[in-house]
């Protein structure tokens, strides 16, 4: 393994970032009975590589993309005491990579863009069942706020 690198996503990865995405969607699909089984699109790739108030990264090792992350700036909620906090998405680190710290580089970079922009309060979300992700979201400082709840009535 060579030294990996962490740098801004451009156009030109969006063919890795793909699989990429289809890698995440496989490893959370224990984790819900409702991720179709086939052509699943979690993100606007594309849009979020473009836009403004985005900023995607990607982990390289000796050219191959083994590693990624984004931050989105939204609006909060109204009865919030921030107008805006950073929404992390898209982590996902491939296998035999996990544990070297990479999720944690890619987040501190994009913490950092997203502070260099006024923002200092992020989320993310995470299932609940997904314990390595929740352990290594709180060594980030990450926190639990607020449970989701489901309920499907289709069997029933």
């Amino acid at each position: 393994m060579n030294k990996i690198i962490i740098k801004k996503a451009n156009h030109k990865d969006l063919p890795c970032l793909r699989k990429l995405e289809q890698a995440l969607v496989d490893a959370e699909r224990p984790f819900s009975t409702s991720i179709k089984d086939k052509d699943v699109i979690y993100y606007d790739l594309e849009k979020l590589i473009r836009s403004d108030t985005s900023y995607v990264l990607v982990a390289v090792d000796n050219g191959v993309i083994i590693g990624s992350g984004y931050v989105d700036i939204r609006q909060s909620k109204i009865y919030a005491t921030h107008e805006q906090h950073g929404y992390l998405g898209f982590m996902y680190v491939e296998p035999e990579y996990r544990g070297k710290g990479l999720n944690k580089k890619i987040m501190d970079g994009l913490i950092v863009w997203c502070k260099g922009k006024g923002i200092d309060d992020f989320y993310l979300d995470v299932y609940q069942k997904n314990e390595p992700a929740i352990r290594a979201y709180e060594k980030m400082g990450f926190t639990p706020s607020l449970v989701e709840m489901k309920l499907n009535t289709k069997n029933k």
